[in-house]
């Protein structure tokens, strides 16, 4: 297996996409935020001081989609077409699900973004709720799901 992101003289290198095919290409990531059962109510009864912590959430993860080229050095800048962020409340884990998809016709797959997406809209999570809930842990960020290109349909 080879490495896109090294010349051939194993120095950092941002891959030309130039020749490759413009296709529809579709990413989704999910990453999880792990809290006390009292916060986990705060939030879902809209209860908290500082707001609808899942509104702020869902615009810092389409704005970290937008910025993934500032934030990861070799990846290109990219004309995302949808970003959707979702949130799902699980009581039973005392955990909020996050899930990130990002689409866009490209010549370069969106998992980055995806992944850039969740990332953020969790980091806010934790942000818009750490004074009731400091011990809160981030976990099990991953692409669940991506396709387009020439590699076509991959699933976790």
């Amino acid at each position: 297996m080879e490495l896109s992101h090294l010349n051939q003289q194993g120095e950092a290198n941002m891959v030309d996409v130039t020749d490759k095919a413009v296709t529809s290409r579709t990413a989704i990531a999910e990453g999880f935020v792990r809290m006390n059962a009292d916060t986990l109510q705060l939030i879902a009864d809209k209860g908290h001081k500082k707001g609808d912590v899942f509104a702020v959430a869902r615009i810092a993860g389409i704005q970290g989609a937008k910025k993934c080229a500032d934030l990861i050095p070799l990846c290109h800048p990219l004309a995302l077409s949808k970003v959707q962020i979702d949130f799902e409340i699980l009581p039973e884990q005392q955990s909020v699900r996050v899930e990130a998809m990002c689409k866009l016709s490209g010549q370069t797959g969106v998992e980055m973004e995806a992944l850039t997406a969740v990332s953020v809209a969790t980091l806010t999570l934790f942000d818009m709720c750490k004074a009731v809930d400091p011990g809160m842990q981030i976990d099990g960020i991953r692409v669940l799901h991506k396709q387009g290109g020439k590699s076509g349909v991959w699933k976790a």
